[in-house]
């Protein structure tokens, strides 16, 4: 598949903080490709570079092979981590104002079915709950009917019905042949829209693939975890598997063989209430990548 957006060698420098640091990546057409990394990670700068809102200080973004350019910008949509809305008019009026940007917008009903705004398109932008507000500026972003569409963190703050609602409407989005670039601290959320996903941490790109693959390469077998095992010095002298990891009051073991596993920690005579077994999944990779928690 043919790559709709490439990355070369971007580098981003203020001062003494060297934000990107060589990061060289292509999305392939009509995929959703997932940038992941915790605050400070130089994810949202790679983005904003992408968008052409920032100048990189050295390399190069490529749209369709060629530079981005003003064109560029008129086939794209985006979503920022925060936008003012106006205030005092309604959703539908604000969309007849975006709408009035662009050459060829959809029509508002087109986008209200989309984004599911029917139920609330003559209230007061100031009297949107989150996730109303959210799927009226995803529905801004996809007026122009873009060829990509950047979506940066959108359903940070919502409760977990509205993130599910809008992950239908990406999905939607999808399913209409667009190329979705989408940031998320929700490791869930990459896992289930994202074709591919970019792990970055302190400017540069740790891992780069489908989610399942990289999850093969990284994991075999299965993760055991048990919460407030007890006092740290006494974890020391017990006898655990030899891959045990202290992280966080919790011990981690990914195990091969879980039988075996269950019997070694029973004779390590640990508390075991809470004990929890699951398979890998794209958190796992990033604290294993990062070595910490998210650090949202």
């Amino acid at each position: 598949m043919a790559p709709i957006l490439e990355v070369r060698d971007l580098r981003k420098q203020y001062k003494s903080v060297r934000a990107v640091d060589g990061v060289s990546f292509t999305v392939p057409e009509g995929i959703c490709f997932g940038l992941l990394g915790p605050n400070g990670a130089g994810k949202t700068t790679v983005v904003e570079m992408m968008e052409g809102i920032l100048q990189p200080s050295g390399g190069e973004v490529r749209f369709r092979d060629r530079p981005i350019d003003t064109e560029f910008k008129r086939r794209v949509g985006i979503q920022f981590q925060s936008t003012a809305l106006p205030e005092y008019i309604t959703v539908k009026e604000t969309l007849e104002l975006f709408r009035a940007l662009y050459p060829h917008p959809r029509p508002i009903d087109e986008v209200a079915d989309i984004c599911s705004l029917w139920d609330f398109l003559d209230r007061d932008n100031r009297k949107l709950s989150g996730g109303q507000r959210q799927r009226l500026l995803l529905a801004i972003a996809i007026i122009p009917k873009p060829e990509v569409v950047f979506l940066d963190e959108p359903t940070t703050g919502l409760d977990p019905q509205a993130r599910r609602n809008f992950w239908s409407l990406i999905e939607r989005i999808k399913a209409e042949k667009a190329t979705i670039l989408l940031t998320t601290h929700y490791m869930d959320e990459a896992q289930l829209l994202c074709d591919q996903v970019a792990i970055m941490d302190h400017g540069k790109v740790l891992e780069l693939d489908e989610p399942q693959a990289l999850l093969d390469r990284h994991f075999h077998g299965t993760v055991v975890q048990i919460p407030n095992p007890g006092d740290l010095s006494q974890l020391r002298q017990a006898r655990l598997p030899a891959d045990a990891v202290f992280r966080d009051g919790v011990i981690e073991i990914t195990s091969d063989r879980l039988d075996q596993t269950v019997r070694e920690l029973l004779s390590a005579e640990l508390n075991l209430d809470g004990l929890t077994v699951h398979k890998p999944n794209l958190e796992d990779l990033f604290i294993k990548l990062t070595g910490s928690s998210l650090r949202v």
